[in-house]
C-alpha cells in the first residue's frame, strides 16, 4: 500500500529543509516536485484526523520554505492555501478557536502579501487599487482567488471587527473582478463568496436572495455538484434565509448521499462538507 502523503511529510521535512539551507535557488524545484503534488494530494484525503494530525509538520515546511524565499508568489499562493485548507479541517476536527486563530493570522499574511505583489493592498488608495485591479487577467485568476481567500480566512475568525469587515470592501472588489475574467476559478469560488454574501443577510443590510441562489447555482453548475460546501453553504445560508426547508433539506442529504470516490480531487473537502450536513440537519431548525 502507498503511504500517505501526510505520513511521508515527516521523514522528508529535515531533509528538504537541508537543501534550502544549502542552496535557496532549489526552492521552485523543490515547489514543483514535491510541494505542489503535495498539496494535490491532500485534498485527496478522507481522513480529516489524519490530515488534522499531519498538519504542524506540513505547514512547518511550507514556513520554513517561505522564509527561504519570501518574494515567491507560487509558495505565498501554496502558503494561503494550506493555511486556509487547515482551518477548515482542525475547525472540522474540534480544535479550539485560539489555535484557529493563530492558523488564520497566517493565512492571511501570506495571502495579503501574494495580493500585494499586484495591487496596491494597504496603501489607501482605493482610486490606485480599482485601477490596478482592472488590468489583471485571467492569467492572474489562481492567486488573486488564493490571496483573497487566504485573507478572507482571516476575516472569518475576527467575529466581525471593524477593521475585518472594512478588509471585506477589497476582498469583494476582488471577487467581483474575478467573476470578469474567470468566474470558474477554483471551482466557482467567486460564486460561492457571493452566494453567501448576499444569502446571510436580510436586504435591509444588503442582503439579496435571488442573486444568492443564483451564484450558488452557477458554483454547483461548474463543479457538476461536485463540491460539496457548495450544497451546504446554500442550505445554510440561502435556504435558511428564506426559510425554505425542502430545499435545505434535499441540498444536504444529497452530499451526505454522494460517494467521495464520484469526485477522487474533493475528497478532503467533501469530507468536511459531510461533517457539516449532518450537524447541520441535526439542528432541526426549522423545527419538528
Amino acid at each position: 500500500m502507498t503511504p500517505s502523503p501526510i505520513h511521508l511529510l515527516r521523514p522528508s521535512l529535515l531533509i528538504l529543509l537541508g537543501i534550502l539551507m544549502l542552496n535557496a535557488s532549489c526552492t521552485s524545484l523543490i515547489t514543483s516536485v514535491a510541494i505542489k503534488p503535495a498539496v494535490s494530494n491532500l485534498q485527496k484525503q478522507s481522513d480529516i484526523e489524519l490530515v488534522c494530525e499531519g498538519a504542524p509538520s506540513y505547514l512547518l515546511m511550507i514556513d520554513s520554505m517561505i522564509e527561504s524565499d519570501p518574494d515567491n508568489k507560487e509558495l505565498l499562493k501554496i502558503g494561503a492555501q494550506s493555511y486556509s485548507g487547515s482551518v477548515a479541517a482542525l475547525k472540522s476536527c474540534g480544535a479550539p478557536r485560539e489555535r484557529l486563530k493563530t492558523l488564520s493570522d497566517k493565512a492571511g499574511r501570506y495571502g495579503k502579501t501574494l495580493l500585494s505583489t499586484m495591487l496596491p493592498i494597504g496603501e489607501g488608495n482605493p482610486e490606485l487599487f480599482d485601477a490596478e485591479l482592472k488590468k489583471r487577467s485571467a492569467s492572474d485568476a489562481d492567486s488573486l482567488f488564493w490571496g483573497s481567500y487566504g485573507w478572507l480566512t482571516w476575516i472569518e475568525q475576527q467575529q466581525g471587527s471593524p477593521a475585518a469587515m472594512a478588509d471585506l470592501v477589497n476582498i469583494e472588489k476582488i471577487m467581483e473582478r474575478l467573476l470578469e475574467i474567470d468566474d470558474t476559478v477554483e471551482q466557482g469560488g467567486p460564486h460561492l463568496f457571493f452566494g453567501v454574501l448576499y444569502g446571510s443577510k436580510p436586504k435591509m443590510i444588503g442582503g439579496d436572495p435571488e442573486r444568492s441562489r443564483s451564484h450558488f447555482e452557477r458554483a454547483m453548475e461548474i463543479s457538476n455538484r461536485s463540491f460539496l460546501m457548495a450544497q451546504v453553504l446554500f442550505a445554510a445560508t440561502y435556504s435558511r434565509m428564506v426559510f425554505d426547508r425542502e430545499l435545505h433539506d434535499s441540498l444536504l442529504e444529497e452530499v451526505i448521499a454522494f460517494e467521495l470516490d464520484q469526485a477522487p480531487d474533493n475528497r478532503l473537502s467533501n469530507q468536511i462538507a459531510k461533517r457539516r450536513a449532518e450537524e447541520l440537519l441535526e439542528e432541526n431548525f426549522f423545527g419538528d
